[in-house]
Protein backbone atom coordinates (compact mmCIF):
# COMPACT_ATOMS: atom_id res chain seq x y z
CA UNK A 1 0.00 0.00 0.00
CA UNK A 2 1.50 3.32 -1.05
CA UNK A 3 1.52 6.49 1.00
CA UNK A 4 -1.25 8.09 -1.06
CA UNK A 5 -3.41 4.97 -0.77
CA UNK A 6 -2.91 5.00 3.00
CA UNK A 7 -3.73 8.70 3.13
CA UNK A 8 -6.92 8.16 1.12
CA UNK A 9 -7.92 5.18 3.28
CA UNK A 10 -7.39 7.17 6.49
CA UNK A 11 -9.31 10.15 5.10
CA UNK A 12 -12.14 7.90 3.93
CA UNK A 13 -12.44 6.15 7.28
CA UNK A 14 -12.26 9.46 9.17
CA UNK A 15 -14.98 10.99 6.96
CA UNK A 16 -17.25 7.97 7.34
CA UNK A 17 -16.67 7.84 11.10
CA UNK A 18 -17.37 11.55 11.43
CA UNK A 19 -20.55 11.32 9.37
CA UNK A 20 -21.82 8.14 11.01
CA UNK A 21 -21.36 9.67 14.47
CA UNK A 22 -24.25 11.99 13.60
CA UNK A 23 -26.45 9.07 12.39
CA UNK A 24 -27.09 10.89 9.09
CA UNK A 25 -29.20 13.40 10.98
CA UNK A 26 -27.55 16.41 9.41
CA UNK A 27 -27.13 17.41 5.81
CA UNK A 28 -23.35 17.70 6.03
CA UNK A 29 -23.09 14.10 7.26
CA UNK A 30 -25.28 12.90 4.39
CA UNK A 31 -23.16 14.90 1.95
CA UNK A 32 -19.94 13.40 3.35
CA UNK A 33 -21.28 9.87 3.01
CA UNK A 34 -22.58 10.60 -0.48
CA UNK A 35 -19.16 11.98 -1.47
CA UNK A 36 -17.44 8.83 -0.22
CA UNK A 37 -19.85 6.62 -2.13
CA UNK A 38 -18.40 7.72 -5.47
CA UNK A 39 -15.71 5.06 -5.16
CA UNK A 40 -16.94 1.49 -5.71
CA UNK A 41 -15.04 0.17 -2.69
CA UNK A 42 -16.76 2.49 -0.24
CA UNK A 43 -20.16 2.46 -1.95
CA UNK A 44 -21.39 -0.50 0.10
CA UNK A 45 -20.48 1.21 3.37
CA UNK A 46 -22.15 4.43 2.30
CA UNK A 47 -25.29 2.60 1.15
CA UNK A 48 -25.60 0.87 4.51
CA UNK A 49 -25.08 4.14 6.40
CA UNK A 50 -27.55 6.07 4.26
CA UNK A 51 -30.04 3.20 4.16
CA UNK A 52 -30.26 3.20 0.36
CA UNK A 53 -31.51 -0.31 -0.23
CA UNK A 54 -34.83 0.01 -2.05
CA UNK A 55 -35.62 3.73 -2.04
CA UNK A 56 -36.95 4.84 -5.43
CA UNK A 57 -36.02 8.28 -6.64
CA UNK A 58 -38.74 10.77 -6.02
CA UNK A 59 -39.12 13.44 -8.66
CA UNK A 60 -41.34 16.45 -8.72
CA UNK A 61 -42.95 17.82 -11.86
CA UNK A 62 -42.70 21.58 -12.08
CA UNK A 63 -45.03 23.67 -14.17
CA UNK A 64 -44.11 27.05 -15.54
CA UNK A 65 -46.21 29.93 -16.64
CA UNK A 66 -45.20 32.67 -19.03
CA UNK A 67 -47.32 35.28 -17.24
CA UNK A 68 -45.52 34.75 -13.95
CA UNK A 69 -42.13 35.11 -15.61
CA UNK A 70 -43.18 38.32 -17.37
CA UNK A 71 -44.52 39.74 -14.12
CA UNK A 72 -41.37 38.85 -12.19
CA UNK A 73 -39.20 40.48 -14.87
CA UNK A 74 -41.28 43.62 -14.61
CA UNK A 75 -40.85 43.67 -10.83
CA UNK A 76 -37.09 43.20 -11.19
CA UNK A 77 -36.85 46.14 -13.59
CA UNK A 78 -38.73 48.33 -11.14
CA UNK A 79 -36.47 47.24 -8.29
CA UNK A 80 -33.31 47.98 -10.26
CA UNK A 81 -34.30 51.63 -10.56
CA UNK A 82 -34.04 52.14 -6.79
CA UNK A 83 -30.47 52.94 -5.71
CA UNK A 84 -29.19 51.75 -2.34
CA UNK A 85 -26.50 53.45 -0.29
CA UNK A 86 -22.94 52.39 -1.14
CA UNK A 87 -22.15 51.11 2.37
CA UNK A 88 -25.15 48.80 2.32
CA UNK A 89 -24.17 47.44 -1.09
CA UNK A 90 -20.59 46.80 0.04
CA UNK A 91 -21.76 45.06 3.22
CA UNK A 92 -24.16 42.83 1.28
CA UNK A 93 -21.47 41.96 -1.23
CA UNK A 94 -19.08 41.04 1.61
CA UNK A 95 -21.71 38.86 3.29
CA UNK A 96 -22.49 37.18 -0.04
CA UNK A 97 -18.80 36.36 -0.59
CA UNK A 98 -18.38 34.94 2.92
CA UNK A 99 -21.55 32.90 2.56
CA UNK A 100 -20.21 31.47 -0.70
CA UNK A 101 -16.94 30.48 1.00
CA UNK A 102 -18.85 28.90 3.89
CA UNK A 103 -21.03 26.93 1.48
CA UNK A 104 -17.85 25.50 -0.04
CA UNK A 105 -16.44 24.48 3.34
CA UNK A 106 -19.46 22.64 4.75
CA UNK A 107 -20.27 19.39 2.94
CA UNK A 108 -23.62 19.80 1.20
CA UNK A 109 -23.64 23.51 2.01
CA UNK A 110 -24.28 24.60 -1.56
CA UNK A 111 -27.83 23.22 -1.31
CA UNK A 112 -28.80 24.90 2.00
CA UNK A 113 -30.50 28.15 2.81
CA UNK A 114 -28.78 30.65 5.13
CA UNK A 115 -30.33 29.55 8.43
CA UNK A 116 -29.75 25.86 7.76
CA UNK A 117 -26.20 26.66 6.66
CA UNK A 118 -25.42 28.34 9.98
CA UNK A 119 -26.97 25.50 12.01
CA UNK A 120 -25.17 22.84 9.98
CA UNK A 121 -21.90 24.77 10.22
CA UNK A 122 -22.11 24.90 14.01
CA UNK A 123 -22.83 21.17 14.15
CA UNK A 124 -20.03 20.41 11.67
CA UNK A 125 -17.52 22.46 13.67
CA UNK A 126 -18.35 20.58 16.87
CA UNK A 127 -18.00 17.25 15.06
CA UNK A 128 -14.66 18.31 13.59
CA UNK A 129 -13.47 19.40 17.04
CA UNK A 130 -14.35 15.96 18.42
CA UNK A 131 -12.50 14.33 15.53
CA UNK A 132 -9.40 16.46 16.19
CA UNK A 133 -9.50 15.46 19.87
CA UNK A 134 -9.68 11.76 18.95
CA UNK A 135 -6.82 12.12 16.46
CA UNK A 136 -4.69 13.85 19.11
CA UNK A 137 -5.37 11.04 21.58
CA UNK A 138 -4.44 8.46 18.95
CA UNK A 139 -1.23 10.32 18.11
CA UNK A 140 -0.17 10.60 21.76
CA UNK A 141 -0.97 6.92 22.34
CA UNK A 142 1.08 5.96 19.29
CA UNK A 143 4.03 8.10 20.41
CA UNK A 144 3.85 6.65 23.94
CA UNK A 145 3.76 3.07 22.64
CA UNK A 146 6.67 3.56 20.25
CA UNK A 147 8.96 5.14 22.89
Amino acid sequence: MTVTQRKNAIKLSADIALASSRNCATRWSQALIAATSVDDGSRLVADVLLGRTNNPKITRIMWSSGKIVKRSRRVQRMRRKCKKPAAELIAKKLVRKRRKVLRGLVPGGEFMDEISLIEETLDYISALQAQVDVMRCLATAYIASSS
